[in-house]
């Protein structure tokens, strides 16, 4: 069951998935051989086989107990970052993997994508016209898997996170993955400057194989459709579970690591209600 699974992007809200994979996975012995990911879904795809959830949600509460606001403005002055995420993200992927990375060579191989810029346009340009596009798709359209980006000239590149030969490089692509100004800042990879994987698609299922079998999809935002859908593609049939109400916690806020807690629980919750839904979706995926 779940031969491939896609950790959907959304910042902070990621610790819903985080919540429903501790409930999920170990009820139903899950598996999976390859796992995609964008920005924090790649991070909570990559902490869940190195780290205990709550341990990594204590650390945060600790590296953020002093982070007042999300944003210094008197930075400006001083010709410092105006915003602390990349600097705290940075920091807290390197603690939570040093220790426990080793052990992502035995894990599923865990695909993290990231948004190559339109070659039309320079690195400003692209970013203003990548951060607009995904706006509308997100706020407007609500579209599942956008297409604007793509349309613009955008398009992903995957590396494993087995790749990755040292947690500084894993830090980096995921940072990659994440690249969104101005909370970060413009990113590079091999020289080229990249945006946040979602740019393409903030659900990657683009990286899946193609092989038969069924598919976990796990989005962290809410979209106009159930709670839990299946979606064939091919041989290959997909079944999506969303959040059954809106994540308690902002993509990019450093300020409430509480919220982390209340994210995640809510994930547990709805995690259990999926268990009692997942004989009725296989049986609904077999007749697809």
């Amino acid at each position: 069951m779940f031969d491939q699974v896609v950790f959907a992007g959304g910042g902070n809200r990621c610790w819903w998935q985080a919540g429903f994979w501790d409930i999920v996975q170990p009820a139903l012995n899950l598996r999976p051989r390859v796992i995609t990911g964008i920005s924090a879904g790649a991070a909570t795809a990559c902490m869940l086989y190195t780290n205990n959830a709550q341990w990594v949600m204590d650390y945060y509460s600790h590296a953020l107990r002093d982070n007042k606001k999300n944003a210094y403005w008197g930075n400006l002055l001083r010709g410092q970052s105006v915003f602390p995420h990349y600097r705290i993200y940075r920091q807290a992927l390197l603690d939570i993997f040093s220790d426990q990375f080793p052990t992502l060579q035995t894990a599923p191989e865990i695909r993290i994508g990231v948004s190559h810029l339109p070659r039309w346009l320079g690195a400003r340009s692209a970013v203003a016209a990548g951060l607009i596009a995904y706006n509308i798709e997100k706020y407007v359209r609500k579209t599942l898997h956008p297409t604007l980006g793509q349309a613009l000239g955008f398009h992903p590149e995957f590396v494993t996170a087995q790749e990755c030969a040292t947690v500084d490089d894993l830090a980096d692509l995921i940072l990659q993955s994440s690249s969104t100004p101005p909370f970060t800042p413009v990113l590079r990879r091999n020289g080229r400057p990249v945006l946040d994987g979602g740019m393409v698609d903030n659900v990657p299922v683009g990286a899946l194989d193609a092989a038969p079998g069924v598919v976990l999809v796990m989005v962290t935002r809410l979209y106009p459709r159930p709670q839990t859908f299946v979606v064939p593609h091919g041989e290959q049939q997909r079944i999506y579970v969303q959040p059954s109400r809106k994540v308690p916690i902002s993509s990019w806020d450093y300020t409430s690591p509480s919220q982390m807690q209340h994210a995640y629980d809510l994930g547990r919750i709805d995690g259990e209600q999926f268990l009692t839904r997942v004989p009725r979706l296989m049986s609904a995926a077999a007749h697809l």
